[in-house]
């Protein structure tokens, strides 16, 4: 099954998962839901979730969170060793 959000399809593994990056990314940059929706829904990092071989859904939120806050700082991802 698959649930539609923010105009594209999105798993329910990667439903489950984005709330809570975007809840972190509402708290720590004092952000609304709008704001840190899109933020997430045009990142690296989302595409990369949303590209089931990658499996960097198993890395879980918090992790996620930090990687997506080290992409917006820095332009890049440095994937865990696991992941590449």
């Amino acid at each position: 099954m698959e649930i539609l959000g923010m105009n594209k399809i999105i798993s329910p593994v990667i439903a489950m998962i984005t709330p809570g990056i975007i809840t972190l990314l509402m708290e720590n940059r004092r952000l609304s839901l709008e704001e840190a929706s899109e933020i997430l829904y045009n990142s690296q990092l989302y595409k990369n979730l949303e590209d089931e071989e990658t499996k960097v859904w198993r890395l879980g939120y918090p992790l996620l969170f930090d990687l997506l806050l080290e992409e917006l700082e820095t332009g890049n991802i440095s994937w865990p060793e696991e992941q590449i």
